[in-house]
């Protein structure tokens, strides 16, 4: 836990901590706890790297599986009578 909370800081991860946070007071201050509620779901995202703030939304281009885009596989169809 603690080495999740000190650890993998990014720019995103602070964005989405400063902007859950931002989120919360400004829901405090109107009486909106229902917002504060969203607000403290994105603080935690990006406290405790969970979601795409842990980077776990990337799409990773670099798989070992290489195909082949000219790879030309023989299809036979039957007709159904």
């Amino acid at each position: 836990m603690k080495s999740r909370l000190l650890t993998g800081w990014s720019i995103r991860r602070v964005v989405y901590l400063v902007m859950g946070i931002m989120i919360m007071v400004q829901a405090w201050q109107a009486q909106q706890w229902i917002l504060s509620v969203l607000g403290g779901y994105f603080a935690t995202m990006g406290l405790f790297a969970l979601g795409c703030a842990g980077s776990n939304c990337e799409v990773n281009m670099n798989s070992k599986k290489q195909y082949s885009k000219n790879r030309i596989e023989k299809i036979e169809f039957e007709e159904v009578k």
